[in-house]
């Protein structure tokens, strides 16, 4: 398709970068790639071995330029024909709005749910997934575990199993192996997720474990009793912060997942066919990640969301289409 600028987040510094970078490679696009201020030195080492291993140095610039000085490679530099932005939906959509008439592809993150049926056997592993599917990373994935719903027959069972395991998470110092949650990336979002949190308490919820700052850690925090309206509900936390209601019909269940104006991923547990193709149908998602928690991914699969999550899709394969220009050829008339 021509130079692709790729923009990246600071929470996989490697990984979201060679997301953007292996396709292009594949596609056989020139890139321009600009980290997020918070994590630069990742993706210059790539951009070295990209170098060292034969791709041209007139087809790769890393660029750590501020976020206008961005916007301005977006809007008003036509040789680049793609935008590929990973990051929040706000300055996802406003890059859009601004890169007139440039192929534009967002991954912007979302609020992920996770439906809990009664059917499913074996709670302690479904409590321990969700555990690291909310808490890993400090909650800062974009398919991070927000919003568990489940089955009113097993509710309370799988809340103090999700409670006791939370509590024995280790927290801290992200440099210690033993760390299973570590800091947010500023004390600024630390303050933040903690004022959401005493916010939805002051509004009626209930806080059952954790949502404890100590500079820029958070303690892993679960909530309950949560409505839609509340910050913590409704916008994607980006923290160690998970929300646990009960339901007592599937169809309801549905309905709070698709309650969101983000669509990415939905994580279903459930032995039931007929729930499984129902969820499937109805969803507004990316993808239903069956037997897990959302926070599932393989690499090359074709990964991206819907409304307020993004346009257009990730993974190896999707990604080199998506930096592609399709052309037809049609030899008519030939004998």
């Amino acid at each position: 398709v021509g130079p692709v600028l790729a923009i990246t987040p600071f929470n996989f510094p490697l990984n979201l970068v060679a997301h953007k970078v292996a396709p292009a490679i594949a596609a056989g696009c020139p890139i321009l790639l600009k980290p997020a201020p918070q994590a630069p030195f990742t993706a210059l080492a790539v951009g070295e071995v990209v170098l060292k291993a034969g791709w041209p140095v007139e087809a790769l610039a890393v660029l750590p330029l501020s976020n206008v000085d961005t916007a301005w490679l977006a809007e008003k530099e036509d040789r680049i024909k793609l935008v590929s932005f990973t990051g929040s939906a706000k300055v996802g959509w406003d890059l859009k709005a601004h890169s007139g008439r440039k192929r534009v592809l967002l991954e912007l993150g979302g609020n992920a749910a996770l439906i809990v049926h009664g059917d499913w056997l074996d709670l302690d592993e479904a409590a321990q997934r969700t555990a690291h599917a909310a808490f890993g990373f400090a909650g800062q994935s974009c398919i991070s575990v927000q919003r568990v719903f489940v089955e009113r027959r097993v509710f309370q069972t799988f809340l103090w199993k999700l409670v006791e395991i939370a509590a024995k998470m280790v927290h801290g110092d992200p440099s210690d192996e033993s760390t299973e949650v570590g800091p947010l990336v500023r004390t600024a979002e630390a303050e933040r997720v903690e004022a959401w949190i005493k916010e939805a308490v002051e509004a009626g919820a209930k806080l059952i474990a954790g949502g404890e700052r100590n500079g820029s850690v958070i303690t892993p925090a679960i909530l309950t009793g949560t409505k839609p309206g509340m910050k913590i509900r409704d916008e994607e936390v980006f923290g160690p912060v998970v929300l646990v209601e009960p339901y007592d019909d599937f169809e309801q269940a549905l309905a709070d997942v698709n309650h969101s104006r983000y669509g990415l991923q939905a994580g279903l547990l459930t032995r039931d066919a007929g729930r499984i193709l129902t969820a499937y149908r109805e969803l507004e998602v990316g993808a239903v990640i069956v037997g897990d928690t959302p926070a599932w991914r393989l690499d090359s699969m074709p990964y991206g969301g819907v409304k307020d999550s993004g346009i257009g899709r990730e993974g190896i394969r999707s990604a080199i289409e998506e930096m592609t220009e399709p052309r037809m050829l049609v030899m008519s008339g030939l004998s």
